[in-house]
């Protein structure tokens, strides 16, 4: 896409709105960065080094209505009334992905759904770049993708995608397309429609071409209804924990089992890094990915053996006097809590709460009475959680500190169980993020 001397409106000023800044520069682009809220002092540096235009706290309308393309950050919704004034415009609005994709000749595995995506995205990233593979890590994980697709010179890049991402995506192809799982999420981007969220799910297929693959969830009745109703292009291959796949990945109790270009790779479950069968999952898809790009089968068998997690996912923090302290602050929705819950293999103090974003604790119930002998409500207002499980737990107790939930897990554990930090709600009424959440945690394990 040429450049030369066209004006270029880029909204949000954090890691990809940077990013997006500096490819446009350097492809000629009249370059304006504009964030409504306020720019970190680091972006800020960065904006200024590099000679851009910028503003904070506020959107300059007429000049951002008058430019010829707008690269939206993916926090921004479609009802913001600038964005409904660009859109009566007509002005073309894409994400800093799709912008990237336009100057880019490199191959792409790009992966989405409603959890696993980053633990997949970094299990890939592992894999790749332990076979050599020259590749980079981008999207919601990583640099971003524009800049280094200004700076870098990568052959392959994995991409972690949200579906806000993924809306402003057009042009974009995936050579390889994954899709982990779909639960209700965000839902209030969609208009409360699951479909829309269904369908913008799916866009990681569009342009795919019968050269691609689409590697998706077989066990996720969403995903399989969805399959049924849509003519796919791209070269299928599904993973399942429940039926052997021809073409795909499958497991069991024992192995799991990955069938690609008529060779077979095998390895014993209880070796992979990851526990609990929603990892199983997440392994099948890098290892169906790593494979159509024919990466041996022992660099796949050890990275899938040697990766360790992202930080706050089911992060091992330490055993104090045989009680094991895990760190899952990344955990903000039901969903994730419910991956978490179910792969503890001993007696659990759960540590619970924060800001609810409407969550149906119900789900949970099962889970709770098989695996959990204590719960500790970490957060301002805890009167739903304690409603939803009195009667189902004997002992529910609430702490104000990551201090003052650690004190309580220490107490209430014994050797030989676990004491697991999985929130299932936002952070923001007694942290700043979930990185925050998660590193004072560690910090309270650490000084017991």
């Amino acid at each position: 896409m040429d450049g030369l001397n066209k004006h270029i409106a880029i909204l949000g000023a954090g890691e990809s709105g940077v990013g997006a800044a500096i490819l446009a520069k350097k492809m000629g682009w009249n370059v304006f960065v504009s964030d409504f809220g306020a720019i970190k002092d680091e972006f800020k540096t960065e904006l200024t080094e590099n000679g851009f235009e910028w503003e904070e706290g506020k959107h300059s309308e007429e000049r951002i209505l008058n430019a010829d393309l707008i690269i939206k950050s993916p926090g921004i919704p479609d009802k913001a009334p600038l964005i409904k004034k660009l859109r009566e415009k007509g002005v073309k609005i894409i994400s800093e992905i799709e912008f990237g994709g336009y100057y880019s000749n490199a191959k792409t595995i790009a992966i989405t759904g409603s959890n696993g995506k980053t633990t997949t995205t970094m299990l890939t990233y592992h894999i790749l770049k332990k076979a050599g593979i020259n590749v980079g890590l981008a999207g919601n994980v990583g640099k971003s993708f524009a800049k280094q697709i200004a700076e870098e010179n990568f052959d392959w890049y994995v991409l972690e995608l949200s579906s806000f991402q993924l809306d402003d995506m057009f042009d974009f192809r995936a050579d390889i397309a994954i899709l982990t799982n779909i639960t209700p999420d965000h839902l209030d981007r969609y208009n409360y429609e699951m479909q829309n969220y269904v369908d913008s799910k799916f866009r990681i297929l569009q342009n795919q071409t019968n050269n691609d693959w689409f590697i998706y969830n077989f066990d996720d009745p969403i995903i399989q209804a969805e399959v049924a109703k849509r003519k796919i292009t791209a070269k299928t291959a599904p993973f399942s924990l429940v039926k052997k796949q021809e073409v795909g990945g499958f497991a069991d109790e024992q192995q799991i089992t990955i069938n690609i270009k008529n060779e077979q790779l095998t390895m014993s479950i209880h070796d992979l890094a990851l526990k609990g069968k929603h990892n199983t999952q997440n392994s099948l898809a890098s290892g169906i990915a790593s494979r159509i790009l024919e990466i041996r089968k022992e660099v796949v068998r050890e990275s899938l053996e040697d990766f360790v997690n992202v930080e706050h996912r089911l992060e091992f923090v330490a055993k104090v006097h045989g009680i094991e302290f895990i760190n899952d602050s990344k955990a903000t929705n039901v969903n994730s809590t419910w991956f978490a819950l179910e792969s503890m293999e001993q007696p659990t103090v759960w540590i619970v709460g924060g800001v609810d974003k409407g969550n149906d604790y119900s789900e949970l119930t099962d889970l709770v009475r098989d695996k959990v002998k204590a719960i500790i409500c970490l957060g301002v207002d805890n009167k739903k959680l304690i409603e939803s499980f009195t009667g189902v737990v004997d002992t529910i107790v609430e702490a104000r500190s990551a201090m003052e939930a650690v004190a309580y897990g220490y107490r209430l554990a014994k050797k030989d169980e676990t004491v697991l930090l999985s929130p299932a709600c936002a952070s923001f009424d007694l942290f700043e993020n979930y990185e925050d959440r998660g590193n004072q945690f560690k910090e309270a394990v650490r000084s017991l």
